[in-house]
């Protein structure tokens, strides 16, 4: 059996332990949220200029099919196969960047290493414990 001065030492011991390894961490956690932060930043760039694409497709997308059914009631068959092939190029434009901003949202993981570091580093402070 630990007489209770050792057991209190031993413990003094891991804690001092703990600090010293939670200290030296603080720094890579430092570094590593300024990664992640670049990395979340170019990564919501992407997503606003996808946003504002898919706006503005669908706002052209809706004022050409507008136009369509105007131009249909002219008659004039050039006219309105131009005006068809107008509006079903926006139309693929924003079904383009509906799917494109769908596709970078579903992949989006902020922080993620950050997490999985600070993760690890707890489970390793309960082993220690």
């Amino acid at each position: 059996m630990l007489n209770p001065l050792s057991q209190a030492q031993a413990n003094v011991r891991r804690w001092k332990a703990i600090a010293t390894f939670c200290a030296a961490r603080a720094g890579d956690y430092a570094e590593l949220a300024g990664l992640e932060l670049a990395e979340t930043k170019a990564t919501l760039l992407r997503e606003l200029i996808s946003m504002v694409a898919l706006a503005v497709g669908v706002l052209f997308t809706l004022s050409f099919l507008c136009f369509a059914l105007i131009a249909t009631a002219f008659g004039t068959p050039y006219l309105l196969a131009v005006v068809w092939a107008i509006a079903g190029t926006w139309l693929l434009v924003s079904v383009g960047a509906f799917f494109t901003m769908r596709a970078q949202l579903r992949g989006a993981d902020h922080f993620n290493a950050l997490q999985t570091e600070l993760r690890e580093d707890l489970k390793a402070i309960k082993e220690a414990l």
